[in-house]
C-alpha cells in the first residue's frame, strides 16, 4: 500500500509559492519539504485542514491511494 502526497500538483495548479502555505499553515519549509516528498509518518488533521483551506480544495486532491503490483509468481 502506497500512499502518494501531490501537494506538489496543488501548489503548482494554484501557482503558490511553499513559502505561503507553510507561512498560512504555520509550519516550517523545510517540513512542509518533507511532507510533499513523502517523508512523513503522519500529518495532522489540523495540518491537512489548514492546507485544505489555503488550496481551496479537500483532503482526496492531496492524497492518493496506489496499491501495491501483486507478484503472482510468474
Amino acid at each position: 500500500m502506497a500512499i502518494v502526497v501531490r501537494l506538489d500538483v496543488m501548489l503548482a495548479m494554484r501557482k503558490v509559492r511553499s513559502r505561503e502555505l507553510a507561512e498560512f499553515v504555520g509550519i516550517t519549509e523545510s517540513n512542509l519539504s518533507l511532507l510533499k516528498s513523502g517523508h512523513v509518518r503522519g500529518v495532522r488533521f489540523e495540518t491537512l485542514s489548514k492546507i485544505c483551506e489555503f488550496l481551496a480544495c479537500q483532503p482526496g486532491d492531496l492524497l492518493v491511494y496506489v496499491p501495491d503490483e501483486e507478484d503472482d509468481g510468474s
